[in-house]
């Protein structure tokens, strides 16, 4: 399976994955001291939603389309929104794009691509952003030389494309592995919650390495979905999040994001959300 996010940039689970994202960046933000952001899989960098690919599946029209034509939005969806505004119409941008619009000159991006041709997409999508690094390679051996970051502050990013079964638990131990090098880093993790057995084997796995301080973000637009662990079902309904050492205000910040999403991009009345600390308080 060769996934493309071409055909999947924009939709519900980008709009929270995203919406958290800016969250943490701007709590790094507040401090005077620079800070890294670590993007284990940055994808092709922008994206276009006037594409066949995206065309096919409408996916960005039920989830950056809705917030784009929301009157109002509440908290870090605003900041959100107006970055993807600033690169025009039918363009959508990934992580390290985003990341790039909320770094100062004293802050860093690391963007690790494995699919070369998507990494070429990346490099050009970086040009001109300063204190950028792109890297063709695997996350899973290229994280171990990136923590700890210099500036000892940051956020490591895991979105994998999730084409084997074991790639929730491999993002888990490499958040682990990470977390050992770098305790004091915010670790965001991404995944699709179809697999419930699966999720809860990687929250396992990371209460197991003790790691102090765990939230984890749910947001189901149907609210319908069963936990499936093969890929012939219906599309994808239900997202989530792992994040690993919250910065203060994070909670709060989603206590407002997730029942807007929820009302805003959701596909029937039962859609619905959930805000679990899994580990310590934010």
């Amino acid at each position: 399976m060769n996934y493309r996010h071409a055909y999947h940039a924009g939709n519900f689970a980008d709009v929270l994955k995203h919406a958290a994202l800016v969250a943490v960046l701007l709590h790094l933000r507040k401090k005077e001291t620079p800070f890294a952001v670590i993007d284990a899989h940055g994808g092709r960098g922008l994206y276009d939603l006037a594409s066949d690919e995206a065309g096919k599946t409408r996916e960005a029209h039920d989830g950056i389309g809705r917030v784009l034509a929301a009157e109002t939005v509440p908290g870090a969806l605003g900041p959100y929104r107006d970055i993807v505004r600033s690169f025009g119409d039918a363009l959508y941008p990934g992580s390290p794009l985003i990341s790039s619009k909320l770094l100062r000159p004293k802050d860093r991006l690391v963007a690790i691509e494995k699919q070369p041709e998507e990494f070429a997409a990346l490099k050009t999508a970086l040009k001109g952003v300063a204190r950028a690094r792109i890297i063709n390679g695997d996350f899973k051996r290229e994280l171990k030389s990136l923590v700890p970051p210099p500036e000892r502050r940051g956020v490591v990013l895991l979105d994998p494309p999730y084409e084997a079964e074991d790639e929730l638990s491999d993002a888990a131990r490499s958040v682990i592995e990470a977390y050992r090098r770098f305790a004091s880093g915010i670790y965001i993790v991404w995944y699709p919650a179809k697999d419930r057995a699966a999720v809860a084997s990687a929250v396992g796995e990371l209460l197991n390495a003790g790691i102090g301080s765990l939230v984890q973000v749910e947001l189901d637009v149907d609210g319908s979905s069963e936990a499936k662990a093969d890929r012939t079902g219906p599309p994808l309904s239900a997202t989530g999040l792992f994040v690993a050492n919250p910065p203060f205000g994070f909670r709060d910040e989603m206590k407002l994001v997730l029942p807007f999403l929820a009302r805003l991009l959701a596909r029937g009345p039962a859609a619905t959300f959930s805000l679990r600390p899994l580990a310590g308080e934010d």
